[in-house]
C-alpha cells in the first residue's frame, strides 16, 4: 500500500490503515488543509471514473462543506474540465479527484488556485505544513457550505476549444476525418463524442464506458496498446488517439497502426501552431530535443523547465512562450488556459492534418527523429535518492563533452544524446529517461546509468 505526499497533492492506493494508504480520515486531513489554506467561499470539485470516485468524493465534499464552503460538484470531469470551471465560475480554487495514468487502484486529489492553475511549490508545501499540524477550525451549524450540482462544463470546455483561433473547424469538417479512440474507461468517453460530434468528425470508441475498471494499464504508451494499434491497423481509419483516464495526456496512431509518438504529440501541435504564431516554447527536461528544433525552425526560443505542470507553466510565463507542454503527451495552449489539455490538442492537431491535407504518418515525417528509452528504477524504503544522483553528478562533472544540469534529479547533456534521472512525484521510483538517435543507443545510454545506481543499492 502506498501514500505519497507531495506540492502537487495527495496520492495513494485504496484501503489499508491510515497514514499508509489514501483514506478517509487522511482525505479530511488533506481537503481541510487545502480549503483552510485557500480562503474564500467556492471551491469546485471534479473527478475520474475511478471506482473510488465516488467515495473520495463525499468525503471531499462533505469536509469543503464542514469548512463552510459552498461546492459546485460538476460530476464526472476530465483535468482540464475542471480547470477551466474554476474560472469560468469564478470559484476560489478546485479539487480533481484522479490519479491520472496510475492504475485502478489509485486514486489522489489535484489542487488548484483561483486561476484553475495547480498551487505553486511554495503553497503546495504549505499545505502539506498545515495538513501535518492539524491545526483545524471547522464552521458552526449556521454557517456550513452548500452544494450545487452543476452538469454543464463538459459542453463549456467543448465550446472554449472551438471558439480558439486555431482551431479550423470548417477544414476539420471538410476532411472528413475518420477516428478510432481509447479512452479506456473513464471520462474521455463521456466528453470526446460530443468534441468530435462538433467537428463533424466520425468517431469509433474502444473501451468508452465510464467505469474505472481500465481495460489495460492507463498510462498512454505504446506498450500498454496494442488492442488500438491492431484495430487501426486493420484499415478504415485516418487516425488512431488515445488518452489517460483525467484526459489530460494524448497520444496519436498513425493511419497504418504504428505509433505517432506520444513526444511528438507535443511537438506536432507547436509546430502548427509556431507556423501561425511567432513565439517561444517550453517543455521540461524530460522532454525530445525535437521541439527545440522546430521552435528555432520557426524562429523562437526554446527553454527547458524542471518536471512537473506547474513548473512548465510558470516558466512559459517567464519567457512568453505561446505553446508548451511535456513529451508524455500532455499539450498546454496558453491562449486556451495554462493547463495540459487534450481536447485542445486533438483540435489542434486535426487543424494541421486538414490543413496541411496529408496523411498522418506523413506529417510525422517531417519532424527532427529521436528515440526516448524510458525506464524506471523501483525505490525500497533503505534508497538513498540524493547520494545516488550526487554519485551521478559528480561522475560527469570533469567531462568536457557533457552538460550536467541539476534543477530536477540530474539530466546529462550530450552533443548527441542525452540522460536524465530523478526520483518521481507520483509513484516511488525513480525515472530513467534517455534519449538517442537510435532506440538502441538510447537504451544503453539509461541502462548505464541505471547499472551506477545498482551498484549502489
Amino acid at each position: 500500500m502506498t501514500l505519497i505526499k507531495s506540492i502537487s497533492g495527495i496520492r495513494g492506493t485504496i484501503g489499508g490503515r491510515t497514514g499508509d494508504t489514501l483514506n478517509p480520515l487522511d482525505i479530511v486531513k488533506f481537503t481541510t488543509a487545502y480549503a483552510q489554506f485557500i480562503g474564500g467561499k467556492k471551491i469546485v470539485v471534479g473527478r475520474d471514473g475511478r471506482i473510488s470516485g465516488l467515495m473520495v468524493r463525499n468525503v471531499v465534499v462533505g469536509t469543503l462543506m464542514g469548512m463552510g464552503y459552498d461546492v459546485i460538484d460538476i460530476g464526472y470531469a476530465t483535468t482540464p474540465t475542471t480547470e477551466l470551471a474554476v474560472r469560468m465560475a469564478g470559484a476560489d480554487g478546485g479539487i480533481i479527484i484522479t490519479a491520472s495514468h496510475n492504475p485502478r487502484q489509485w486514486n489522489a486529489l489535484k489542487l488548484l488556485n483561483s486561476e484553475g492553475e495547480f498551487l505553486t511549490a511554495a503553497d503546495g508545501a504549505e499545505v502539506l505544513r498545515m495538513a501535518e499540524a492539524e491545526d483545524f477550525n471547522y464552521a458552526e451549524v449556521d454557517h456550513l457550505g452548500s452544494l450545487t450540482i452543476d452538469d454543464s462544463y463538459n459542453q463549456r470546455h467543448i465550446d472554449s476549444v472551438l471558439a480558439l483561433k486555431l482551431v479550423d473547424v470548417d477544414a476539420i469538417k471538410a476532411r472528413k476525418f475518420r477516428v478510432c479512440v481509447d479512452t479506456i474507461n473513464s471520462v474521455g468517453g463521456i466528453i470526446l463524442p460530443d468534441l468530435f460530434k462538433a467537428l463533424g468528425v466520425d468517431y469509433e470508441i474502444l473501451n468508452g464506458e465510464c467505469t474505472g475498471d481500465f481495460a489495460h494499464n492507463p498510462e498512454p504508451l505504446e506498450k500498454n496498446l496494442q488492442g488500438i494499434m491492431d484495430k487501426m491497423k486493420q484499415g478504415g481509419f485516418d487516425l488512431g488517439i488515445v488518452v489517460d483516464p483525467d484526459v489530460d495526456r494524448l497520444a496519436f496512431i498513425s493511419e497504418d497502426g504504428t505509433m505517432f509518438g506520444e513526444e511528438y504529440t507535443l511537438v506536432s501541435v507547436a509546430d502548427y501552431v509556431l507556423s501561425h504564431t511567432v513565439g517561444n516554447t517550453v517543455s521540461n527536461l524530460s522532454s525530445t530535443r525535437a521541439l527545440r528544433d522546430v521552435t528555432e525552425k520557426h524562429g523562437g526560443k526554446y527553454t527547458a523547465a524542471a518536471v512537473g505542470e506547474v513548473n512548465v507553466t510558470t516558466k512559459m510565463k517567464e519567457v512568453g512562450a505561446v505553446i508548451g507542454g511535456e513529451g508524455n503527451g500532455g499539450v498546454i495552449y496558453p491562449e486556451s488556459h495554462y493547463g495540459r489539455d487534450a481536447l485542445v490538442g486533438i483540435a489542434l492537431f486535426l487543424s494541421s492534418l486538414a490543413q496541411k491535407g496529408c496523411k498522418v504518418s506523413e506529417l510525422r515525417a517531417t519532424f527532427p527523429e529521436y528515440q526516448i528509452a524510458k525506464n524506471r528504477i523501483d525505490l525500497t524504503p533503505e534508497t538513498d535518492v540524493d547520494a545516488i544522483l550526487v554519485k551521478v553528478k559528480e561522475m560527469f562533472a570533469k567531462d568536457a563533452t557533457a552538460q550536467v544540469n541539476d534543477i530536477d534529479g540530474v539530466k546529462i547533456d550530450f552533443p548527441d544524446r542525452w540522460v536524465h534521472l530523478r526520483k518521481s512525484n507520483t509513484e516511488p521510483i525513480i525515472r530513467v529517461y534517455s534519449e538517442a538517435q537510435t532506440m538502441k543507443q538510447a537504451d544503453e545510454l539509461g541502462k548505464q546509468l541505471m547499472q551506477v545506481v545498482y551498484d549502489m543499492q
